[in-house]
């Protein structure tokens, strides 16, 4: 179905966390016609997750409605993307489906002059033996459920991993009521002092890691460095947890194994920047410092796929100043592209530059080391999906020829299940890639799962709106 430029929005945002909202709202304060495409039922992103209907919380962060409110400004949430193809015309067609389900899955068609993917990012996890017993839950997974349904995932909680957000959902349950016993870190915090420039490039954050680690105190939180929680123990639900010390390269150490109680573990090793629509458009990427990859941008914030701009953690894993500068920046890039007078702003892109420093220092000094295989044995399922074990994966390595996840893939089905890998993926990646390192993320005709019925349906997808 063809479609008129003047049928066409100026502008469609995949994404409606900081990133997305500041580029929806800096947009339609220059004049563009926006329209906010997002999977969740309302905007915000993970970081900053509203409560569920009906809580008795506090009012809702005003700025989180502003673009949404905007008479420029289409918000359609609970929105999945899958895909996005430019026309003869110049313009952007983005596939989006819509519904659960109790009445069915709807396709819906927007069109638009220019694309920004403000996509964000999603859990890093490490597997270990008893990581798929009940009370295990991913640290951001903890924390979502804190701030969505005011629910603990347990009364004794373990914190462990590796990265800052472990501090701030350790300081959350505790505030919350739970015990936590201990935040076990991979990595060192002395590993800052060697980069001071960029710890210097951004004092806020170091104020914020402060504050958490006061509240930690208060509330008798051990801190554990340089170790890892290396399996979960239980029958029913997790009972305890044995954390181990780990040498410099996270393998560990043999004799320093203990167990601590507990009835729930959050866990989390990382994010993951989420570039899953942008490959499937041929956007490039770069390697970041633990080994996943960010989009590759220019000065202007737009990909190598000329009229599609990425902003926030899909650019690389930096918190939410980040993200909420290179959404104006990247908004502004749109309205100049669009003809519309918008200045430049050197204070922002500087703002930018720093804090990406910081989160550049930040992601080198928790980066997973290759010896955390060590703690994973054959017998440990790897892909929860599919039930693949380590064993299977290593065996397809070591006896098929397999060497890379695609292979691996292939011969064992790791990655195949509903979660098209994004709980297993980085895991099975690091298992296959001879030096521990994954290689980059390969394009994929669909960013998430989608049904026949959706790709048969099409043509007689409306643009803008669900067909009736």
């Amino acid at each position: 179905m063809p479609t008129s430029p003047s049928d066409a929005r100026d502008l469609a945002i995949v994404g409606a966390g900081p990133a997305g909202l500041s580029a929806a709202a800096t947009a339609a304060r220059l004049g563009l016609t926006v329209t906010l495409l997002d999977a969740a039922p309302r905007p915000g992103g993970q970081i900053r997750r509203h409560p569920a209907p009906g809580l008795r919380t506090g009012p809702p962060d005003p700025s989180l409605r502003r673009a949404q409110l905007h008479p420029l400004v289409r918000h359609l949430p609970r929105h999945h993307v899958w895909s996005a193809a430019r026309g003869e015309t110049g313009l952007w067609t983005v596939h989006a489906v819509t519904g659960d389900d109790g009445d069915g899955e709807r396709p819906v068609r927007v069109t638009a002059r220019a694309l920004l993917l403000a996509t964000g990012a999603h859990e890093r996890h490490l597997p270990f033996p008893g990581w798929t017993l009940p009370g295990v839950v991913g640290a951001g997974g903890a924390q979502a459920m804190l701030k969505s349904d005011l629910v603990l995932p347990g009364r004794r909680v373990v914190v462990a991993g590796s990265g800052p957000l472990l501090l701030a959902v350790a300081s959350s349950l505790a505030a919350a009521g739970a015990r936590v016993p201990a935040v076990v870190e991979a990595a060192g915090y002395l590993r800052y002092a060697r980069r001071p420039a960029a710890l210097a490039a951004d004092p806020r954050k170091l104020a914020e890691g402060a504050a958490h680690l006061a509240a930690l105190l208060r509330h008798h939180v051990r801190l554990l460095t340089r170790s890892a929680v290396t399996a979960a123990h239980g029958t029913d639900r997790v009972e305890a947890v044995t954390v181990t010390r780990l040498g410099p390269d996270w393998r560990p150490l043999p004799g320093t194994a203990r167990r601590l109680p507990c009835d729930a573990l959050a866990v989390g090793h990382g994010l993951v920047p989420q570039t899953d629509l942008a490959t499937t458009l041929g956007c490039a990427t770069r390697r970041t410092a633990d080994g996943t990859f960010a989009l590759l941008l220019d000065d202007d914030l737009e990909t190598t796929v000329r009229g599609v701009w990425a902003a926030g953690e899909s650019a690389g894993v930096a918190g939410e100043r980040a993200a909420l500068a290179e959404g104006e920046l990247a908004a502004r890039a749109v309205a100049r592209r669009l003809g519309r007078p918008a200045a430049l702003s050197p204070a922002l892109r500087r703002r930018r530059a720093r804090l990406r420093a910081f989160a550049d220092a930040m992601t080198a000094v928790h980066a997973p080391g290759p010896g955390w295989t060590g703690w994973l044995p054959d017998a440990t399922e790897v892909c929860r999906c599919e039930e693949v074990t380590a064993g299977r994966v290593r065996a397809a390595v070591r006896d098929l020829g397999a060497r890379d996840a695609r292979t691996v893939k292939l011969l064992t089905r790791a990655g195949m299940g509903w979660c098209q890998g994004r709980t297993c993926g980085q895991a099975v990646a690091r298992l296959t890639a001879p030096d521990g390192r994954p290689a980059a993320p390969e394009r994929r005709p669909f960013a998430v799962p989608v049904t026949l019925g959706t790709l048969a349906a099409l043509d007689d997808t409306p643009h803008g709106k669900e067909p009736r």
